[in-house]
């Protein structure tokens, strides 16, 4: 019978210590806008898998996607004027 031996990075890389720093928190709280337009075009394009797309759900997917890009669009804004390059 062999033992089942853990490996040491596997079991320190969750342990309780090992939190997100301010800066990953942070970026995550500035990247959500993004991350819940994804949300919602992923969800618009689940509800259409099976089955052929209404009008009503392609205008669905459009407005999903224009947000999508538009979030995308202003955290890359700000990420440019935070880096000083913009006016």
């Amino acid at each position: 019978m062999s033992d089942i031996v853990t490996v040491q990075e596997a079991v320190t890389a969750f342990a309780d210590w090992n939190e997100p720093t301010d800066a990953e928190l942070d970026a995550i709280e500035r990247e959500m806008p993004v991350i819940l337009a994804d949300i919602d075009l992923l969800d618009a394009h689940i509800a259409t898998l099976d089955r052929t797309p209404s009008e009503l759900d392609e205008r669905r997917l459009r407005r999903a996607r224009r947000r999508a890009l538009a979030a995308r669009v202003d955290l890359t804004n700000h990420a440019v004027t935070v880096a000083g390059v913009g006016a």
